[in-house]
């Protein structure tokens, strides 16, 4: 979106006016081209789909301190900021160069991001992250017997692969 000052402060305000429930901060090249597709529907409708279904611009700032109330109260697939489908750090330099926050916080935070993630592919085999904060796993079921025949009710285990004849000359 180009550098910060007082345009790209300025847009950000008319986007968060314009964008229900965006919440205030400069302008971003996302809810730029939202707001471009929302207004301009009868030049890009034909040619753009816009998905409303899903949430997938969840700041992190918002996000990453209810984690926990999310998997107390909530589960994957609600639509909306009850469950995001994707944590956006926009902000985050790990690099540390001209990042908006602390190295550190950032790093933190997408860890705890990745296993928050990371659990629901762990909960299916009986596993779960100790904490959000924590690399380290612990059984939550014991399936033993045979644990690679979980049901996989979102087709996200085990896919099927075909082989296919590859010809030798």
């Amino acid at each position: 979106m180009g550098p910060k000052g007082k345009i790209r402060t300025e847009a950000g305000k008319i986007l968060t006016r314009e964008l229900k429930g965006r919440p205030t901060f400069e302008a971003d090249d996302q809810s730029a081209m939202v707001y471009l597709l929302a207004t301009e529907r009868a030049k890009w409708g034909d040619k753009v789909y816009l998905e409303s279904a899903y949430y997938l611009h969840g700041y992190w700032g918002i996000l990453v301190d209810k984690y926990e109330e999310m998997i107390e109260k909530y589960h994957p697939g609600l639509g909306d900021d009850r469950w995001p489908l994707v944590t956006h750090f926009v902000g985050c330099k790990p690099c540390g160069k001209f990042g908006d926050y602390p190295v550190e916080r950032c790093l933190k935070q997408m860890d705890r991001a990745f296993n928050f993630g990371d659990n629901q592919i762990l909960q299916i085999y009986g596993f779960t992250h100790k904490s959000l904060g924590s690399r380290r796993v612990k059984r939550t079921r014991n399936e033993t017997d045979n644990p690679l025949q979980v049901k996989d009710e979102l087709g996200l285990l085990h896919p099927s692969f075909k082989a296919v004849k590859v010809s030798t000359s």
